[in-house]
């Protein structure tokens, strides 16, 4: 993700609709610096109530070392008996089918990535925030088996937000590019529910109706490969799924994205080069696609951001500054607000 010290008016605006909604937000990574000067700057503005899920010994020893205040954010200790015997008792009848027993699920909701997950489960928190000091299918792997998929959807994944300075093109110049961190090789069921859950995305972030493009080096039939056939029956599942939907594929980028080369290549399209949502057909399209971008066209990207939960679970890049930290904090709280409104 990035983040400058002045950011996209896009991003201010997320920050300011998340100061209105007073969500609960969960931060697990207590160990980490960064967490604790997030969840200050974060109180600070009122962008969300912050609940620090770790050691209260740890946390506030360091917090003074690092001279923040922390004395009116609430810390919940998962290895305190009354939250662990909860969250076990919570952790075993959602795992008992998997064969976990009840000392197993004693001993791994003292983790707090999944008191966490627990707690979003169960509407203690309504979003999390972790991913500075752990790797993606880290953070995934508790928000998978605990908060899970919502009904009709199976697939769990991120998108970027991509800010360009092109605004005669997508949303005055935004994109949302799906799937850039989390799956690798998607099925075309997968892939399917990536471009769903990416429309979503485009409109609790873009506030734009999505025009989604299936990317691929063939547009409607022009190369015959198995990769192709893969987009292609990916974007029949996404039709028959979301019929109301403005998507199209499969295509090639420059198709989606310039109304004069639709016009030579799929002059019969519903998107006539003007799609705002690029949907590409593995992770490798996907995060070399986005990092392109940001370097060569000056563009910002902020991400990656989960999609496709039940509940506002999200995660971070490692590299992360408190900034960006701040910044999902608030992206947290409107993807809560959306999902309760479900």
């Amino acid at each position: 993700m990035t983040d400058e010290r002045h950011p996209h008016p896009v991003i201010r605006g997320l920050r300011i609709q998340a100061m209105k909604l007073g969500k609960r937000i969960a931060m697990p990574e207590y160990a980490d610096d960064r967490t604790l000067r997030a969840a200050a700057a974060a109180r600070d503005i009122n962008l969300a109530q912050i609940v620090l899920v770790g050691d209260p010994d740890y946390i506030q020893k360091r917090a003074a070392e690092l001279r923040i205040e922390l004395s009116d954010i609430e810390i919940v200790n998962p290895e305190a008996e009354d939250v662990r015997r909860l969250h076990a008792e919570e952790f075993f009848e959602l795992r008992r089918h998997k064969g976990i027993s009840e000392q197993q699920a004693w001993e791994q909701v003292a983790d707090p990535l999944y008191a966490a997950a627990l707690m979003l489960r169960a509407g203690r928190v309504d979003g999390s925030v972790a991913g500075a000091l752990n790797p993606t299918p880290v953070v995934l792997k508790p928000l998978l088996q605990i908060v899970k998929c919502p009904p009709g959807i199976s697939t769990a994944s991120s998108c970027f937000i991509i800010a360009t300075p092109m605004e005669h093109m997508g949303v005055e110049g935004l994109f949302i590019f799906a799937d850039g961190g989390v799956v690798p090789n998607p099925t075309p069921e997968q892939l399917a529910d990536i471009a769903i859950t990416s429309a979503e995305s485009c409109r609790l972030y873009l506030n734009a109706e999505p025009r989604v493009a299936m990317l691929s080096f063939s547009t409607k039939g022009s190369a015959k490969h198995p990769d192709a056939v893969k987009v292609r029956e990916a974007t029949r599942l996404a039709q028959e799924k979301a019929p109301g939907l403005i998507l199209d594929g499969e295509i090639q980028a420059d198709a989606a994205l310039v109304p004069e080369v639709a016009a030579r290549k799929d002059s019969d399209g519903i998107l006539q080069g003007q799609a705002n949502v690029l949907v590409f057909p593995d992770l490798d399209a996907g995060n070399i696609g986005y990092k392109l971008v940001h370097r060569l066209a000056h563009a910002n990207a902020y991400g990656p951001l989960v999609q496709g939960l039940a509940k506002a679970g999200m995660d971070l890049s490692r590299g992360a500054s408190v900034n960006e930290i701040v910044t999902v904090i608030a992206i947290a709280a409107i993807r809560a607000e959306a999902l309760a409104g479900r």
